[in-house]
């Protein structure tokens, strides 16, 4: 398991969605901390308190662009939100359900099966 603290390991100003948009993107923070971890099957922490403020550029990239890349139910499992903020929380959430169908994963049984006791190769 990891844990990000995403104003301390990444920035108290995150904002933009693409890395065009500034140095600390939506796109940065999914391709840096996020993709890494879901390749590996790894469950993540993610603390959100501390920063400064999200825009929704930031949020909809980083998160619901992670679950664009794989199975919503995937994300679902394997990123934990944390942040005094429930709103902040449900909002993040949104954009992780708004995503669902857009993965570009084709073969979800595969990832269904890894999800609920794991694959074994033949």
């Amino acid at each position: 398991m990891t844990e990000i603290h995403l104003a301390e390991d990444f920035s108290k100003h995150p904002a933009g969605r693409y890395k065009s948009d500034g140095p600390y993107s939506g796109e940065l923070f999914r391709e840096r901390f996020l993709e890494p971890r879901m390749k590996d099957h790894e469950k993540i922490v993610v603390y959100l308190d501390g920063a400064r403020g999200y825009g929704s550029s930031f949020l909809e990239e980083a998160f619901g662009g992670i679950a664009r890349k794989y199975p919503t139910d995937l994300v679902e499992s394997l990123i934990v939100l944390s942040s005094r903020d429930s709103n902040l929380v449900q909002r993040i959430k949104g954009y992780i359900h708004e995503a669902r169908g857009k993965s570009g994963v084709k073969n979800k049984s595969f990832i269904r099966s890894m999800i609920d006791g794991g694959y074994e190769p033949k």
